[in-house]
This record gives C-alpha cells, sequence and structure tokens, in this order.
C-alpha cells in the first residue's frame, strides 16, 4: 500500500509499504477514507523537532473497517470509525477517568505500539488498529463526501479545541479570548460558543481566517500580538479581561500572551503543542491567581459527546479544510500548511 513517511525537515514522501494485517486478536485493519496534516506534524517536518529516522506519519484518519481480530467485540467489519489521535485500552483507570491519552497501554501513530509492534501513520491507504475496542468509535453510518471533513475533525482539532475550552473554564456567561487561529483554535471558538460562551475575542491577522472565526461565534478580532494584543483585548472588554484564555499554539509568546490577556481569578487552558520553549511565570500566576490547565487532549473521551452535533450539521468544524489533496501529492500539502497558504489539509488516499 502507498503511506507517508518524513525523512527529515521538509522530506515528506508517499512510499510502498506492507500491508497491515492483524497481529492480534485486539486488533482491526481500517481502510482510510480520508485524513489530513495536523499543525503539530510541522514541528518536524520545519525541524523545530528532530523527525529523527525515517518513519509512517499522520495521527488524523476516518476509514471503514476491513478486518477484526477473533476478541474485538465493539468494532464489526463494514463500520465507519473514527480513530482519535492516540491509541488506548479504554479500560484501565486513566481511560475510565477520561484521561485517555495517558492510558496505561497508550500508542502513537507511526510508533511502537504497547507491545513495540511498530504502528501505522495515519497519513495511508489502510492502518493496522491496536486495542481497536478501546479506540475507535463507531459512526451512525457512513458519512456522505459533504459530511465527512466534519467528522474527520473528531479524530483531534475538534476534540482539542473542546479540552482547551473546558481547561479554561467556559460556561454559560463566560468572556473569552483564544490565542492561535489555526484548526484547533478555530474548532476552540466553536468549542466555547457551544459551552455558552457569551463573548469571543479572536487573535488573527489573516482576513479568510477572522472570517471564518466569525463564522464559527468569534464576536471580536484583535490584530495585535504579545502584550500589545493583550492590552488590545483588556481594552475592548472594557478594562477587564477575559475570565477564560485558550492557548493554541504552543511557543512561548504564545503562552505569555494568554497569561497577559487573562484577568485575575482566570483560567488558561492549553492545548498547543509545546515547541520554542514555553515557559510559566509562578510570579505572574500567584500574584493575580491565573492558572493554567491543560496539555494534550484526550480526545477519545470527547469523541461521542461532540459526534451528535456534528452529524446533525449544529456545528460545522470541516470548514477549517480549505485546501484538499490526494495522498500521492503530501509533500504539497505540507508545504501549503508550512506556507500557511491554507488553514488545514484534507487529504483523501
Amino acid at each position: 500500500m502507498r503511506a507517508t513517511v518524513i525523512h527529515g525537515p521538509h522530506d515528506v514522501r508517499v512510499e510502498q509499504v506492507p500491508d497491515p494485517v492483524v497481529h492480534r486478536p485486539t486488533d482491526a485493519v481500517v481502510r482510510v477514507v480520508a485524513t489530513c496534516v495536523c499543525g503539530s506534524d510541522l514541528w518536524g517536518y520545519r525541524g523545530v523537532r528532530d523527525p529523527g529516522e525515517p518513519h509512517r506519519t499522520g495521527h488524523e484518519f476516518v476509514g471503514v473497517v476491513e478486518e477484526v481480530g477473533a476478541d474485538v467485540r465493539r468494532v464489526s467489519v463494514g463500520d465507519f470509525v473514527v480513530a482519535p489521535f492516540s491509541i488506548s485500552d479504554g479500560t484501565c483507570v486513566h481511560c475510565r477517568d477520561g484521561v485517555h491519552t495517558s492510558c496505561e497501554q497508550v500508542a502513537w501513530w507511526g510508533s511502537p505500539d504497547h507491545e513495540g509492534i511498530p504502528s501505522d501513520g495515519g497519513q495511508g491507504e489502510y492502518v493496522r488498529v491496536p486495542l481497536a475496542d478501546g479506540t475507535l468509535v463507531v459512526a451512525p453510518e457512513h458519512p456522505d463526501a459533504a459530511l465527512l471533513p466534519h467528522v474527520l475533525t473528531l479524530a483531534d482539532v475538534l476534540g482539542t479545541g473542546h479540552h482547551a475550552a473546558l481547561s479554561a473554564g467556559v460556561r454559560a456567561g463566560s468572556v473569552v479570548a483564544v490565542v492561535g487561529d489555526g484548526a484547533v483554535g478555530l474548532c476552540g471558538i466553536i468549542a466555547a460558543r457551544r459551552l455558552g460562551a457569551e463573548r469571543v475575542v479572536a487573535f488573527s491577522r489573516n482576513p479568510a481566517r477572522q472570517a471564518l472565526a466569525r463564522r464559527f461565534g468569534a464576536t471580536d478580532v484583535v490584530t495585535e500580538r504579545g502584550d500589545e494584543g493583550a492590552a488590545a483585548v483588556v481594552d475592548l472588554l472594557g478594562g477587564v479581561g477575559p475570565h477564560g484564555v485558550l492557548e493554541c499554539v504552543g511557543t512561548r509568546e504564545s503562552m505569555a500572551q494568554a497569561l497577559a490577556t487573562v484577568r485575575p481569578g482566570g483560567r488558561v487552558g492549553f492545548v498547543g503543542v509545546p515547541a520554542g520553549g514555553p515557559e510559566l511565570s509562578v510570579q505572574t500566576m500567584f500574584s493575580a491567581n491565573k492558572g493554567v490547565v491543560g496539555g494534550v487532549a484526550p480526545v477519545r473521551g470527547y469523541i461521542e459527546g461532540l459526534l451528535p452535533d456534528v452529524w446533525a450539521g449544529t456545528i460545522e468544524p470541516g470548514l477549517v479544510f480549505d485546501a484538499t489533496f490526494g495522498l500521492d501529492d503530501i509533500a504539497d500539502a505540507y508545504r501549503a500548511m508550512d506556507e500557511r497558504t491554507c488553514t488545514k489539509a484534507l487529504v483523501l488516499p
């Protein structure tokens, strides 16, 4: 089959690799119907993080179950499934607590699974899914082409934006700001409004992303960044910062901006994958009772709650996909994301 392999900075290739097979009775094999490129994929692509030896990549996909192991009970051949970006058993204490990304058997697409067997990356034609019953979520039916991008967001960006909003303590009547106008930040706007936020300020300098932010429910847009951006938000809100700030970038500058923006007693919900050495000022947090909560989003625990609104069209997170590529053109998809000529690249094998 064809699959994406990252060889080094700015070097991703589609190569022929072995077809996946069921190794254990808890495995399933899924035919990928749609996948995509994530902003976090760019850290290795740009060389911000050493990508290491050539390896399979991609962690967001949806598809159809082609084969299941003898012990798989919740997933059947022919089911359309959503695969969250981490592998989990669904039964350990951490999964039961809703923190699937800390599963006692956690593994990541494109890396060895909990028993050391290499797992497939999501940017390919097929994927072996370890711990299929715990990992996969079955959709009500096969989505049509119009619904497909929206369903794909459940694999990562919608759940990650939701995690940021929950971590920031968003509730009915909240005033919220969002740092980051990528797919996660934009989905964070959806999540904040869905949780009842009354006012949402989006930080963005990109006209297309500003328009999408407003469509998703942002009431205001601020173009300034850093301390200047924080001051602009406080001024916009009448001298008091927002109750919560969603930090959806993961750099030193974005975290500092989030902390400077949130009001005393407020919370920063952070989900930006750390890069560039983000730091926390404990003195700032202590002196103004500003909390920072978040981390890698346990999206497996959110999919079933978010799926009905996606399926009904109540929310339209798939609008973050503004460019579509074939798998053979994956290098172009990465380049478009890297150069910010698209917000999020949809890839159809």
